[in-house]
C-alpha cells in the first residue's frame, strides 16, 4: 500500500512539468484492495483493470520502470508507449490489460476465466472495476454468463461512491444492494470495507481458495474513497460535488495509517522502520523516473504498428 501510495504521490508531484502528456487516474486513498488482492493472487493468475489502474498493476508484479516509461511516452513503457497511464499491459505477469471504457475490460475478464476452464488450469481471472461499472448491461451480461460457466473469475468492485463527480445517490435507487442483486443471479457476493487490508485479504483469500476449488465466480464489493480528483494530479473539493466533511472523514479512515498504527501497536515495527521502507521506496521510484526521462520515445513509424482492422 505504501509503495503505491508513494509512487502516485511522485506522479502528482511531477505530474506539471508536462513530461507525462496523458491523463491520469489516481487512486490515492483506496490502496488496500490493490494490495491485498495483488497478495493473493499468483503471478499465472489473470487481471483486467479499468482507467485507474496503477494500483492493480503494480500489486500484480508490475514493473514500475515499465509503468512511468508508459505514462512519459517512451519506447520502453510496458505498451511501448502507445498506451498511456490508462493502457497499461504486461503479460509476463498476468496483467492483460487496462482500459478507459467504463466496463470494457469485464467479458474480456469473463473470456480469460473460459480460456481457464477449458484448459483446466488452476488459475483465477480478476477482474476490477468502479461503482459506476455495476450500471452498465455488460456487468449484468458477465455475471450471468461467469454463473451459467461456472467460471473462476473474481469480480471486484471498488465503491469509491462516485462515477466522475456524481454520487451514489443520483445514479442509483436508495434501496439498490448490488450484492443481493449478483447473488440473484447465482453469484456468491460479500460487502466488505475496502480500507481495511487485513480484511480484504482474508475475504479474498477464502474467496479465491474456493475459485480454484472449482466453485466458480465470486463478486466483492469494497467501499473506499479516492482522495484527488478523478482525473488528475489535483484536489478537487473545491468544485462542490462532494463536501469537505466528508472528505475529512475519509481520510481519518486512511487504509495506510490504519495499518501503520495496528503494526505499531502489535510491535511488529517502529517509526523507524517505516522511515527506511519510505526511504527505500523513493529511491527505487526516483531510479523509476531517471529510467523513464533517459528512455527514448518511439520512432515515428512505430505509429503504424500493431494496428488492427
Amino acid at each position: 500500500m505504501l509503495r503505491i501510495r508513494l509512487i502516485e504521490e511522485t506522479i502528482a508531484e511531477r505530474y506539471s512539468e508536462s513530461k507525462m502528456r496523458c491523463p491520469t487516474h489516481l487512486c490515492i486513498g483506496q490502496e488496500a484492495v490493490s494490495a491485498a488482492v495483488g497478495m493473493v493472487l499468483r503471478t499465472d493468475d489473470f487481471v483486467v483493470s479499468t482507467h485507474r489502474a496503477h494500483g492493480h498493476y503494480l500489486a500484480k508484479g508490475g514493473d514500475l520502470k515499465k509503468m512511468i516509461a508508459e505514462i512519459y511516452g517512451k519506447v520502453t513503457g510496458c505498451t511501448a508507449g502507445k498506451g498511456g497511464s490508462m493502457h497499461l499491459v504486461d503479460k509476463a505477469v498476468g496483467f492483460m490489460g487496462s482500459t478507459s471504457i467504463v466496463g470494457g475490460t469485464i467479458p474480456l475478464g469473463v473470456g480469460l476465466g473460459l480460456s481457464i476452464k477449458l484448459k483446466g488450469t488452476a488459475q483465477v481471472s480478476c477482474v476490477f472495476f468502479g461503482d459506476g461499472t455495476t450500471e452498465e448491461g455488460v456487468f449484468y451480461e458477465s455475471i450471468n454468463f461467469a454463473a451459467l460457466k461456472k467460471l473462476p473469475v473474481l469480480f471486484v468492485c471498488e465503491n469509491n461512491l462516485y462515477s466522475v463527480y456524481s454520487p451514489l445517490r443520483v445514479r442509483q435507487p436508495e434501496s439498490r444492494d448490488t450484492c443481493r442483486m449478483v447473488e440473484a443471479m447465482g453469484v456468491p457476493a460479500e460487502h466488505g470495507n475496502g480500507n481495511n487490508a487485513v480484511e480484504v485479504f482474508n475475504k479474498v483469500e477464502r474467496a479465491v481458495k474456493k475459485i480454484r476449488q472449482g466453485s466458480g465466480p465470486h463478486f466483492f464489493e469494497l467501499d473506499t474513497y479516492r482522495w484527488r480528483e478523478h482525473c488528475g494530479p489535483n484536489f478537487d473539493n473545491d468544485l462542490g460535488y462532494r463536501t469537505e466533511e466528508e472528505y475529512l472523514a475519509w481520510k481519518k479512515k486512511d487504509p495506510v495509517k490504519l495499518l501503520e498504527l495496528q503494526l505499531m501497536d502489535q510491535g511488529v515495527i517502529n517509526a523507524e522502520d517505516i522511515a527506511e521502507i519510505k526511504r527505500n521506496i523513493q529511491q527505487e521510484i526516483d531510479r523509476a523516473f531517471d529510467f523513464a526521462e533517459k528512455s527514448p520515445f518511439p520512432e515515428s513509424e512505430a505509429a503504424f504498428t500493431g494496428l488492427y482492422r
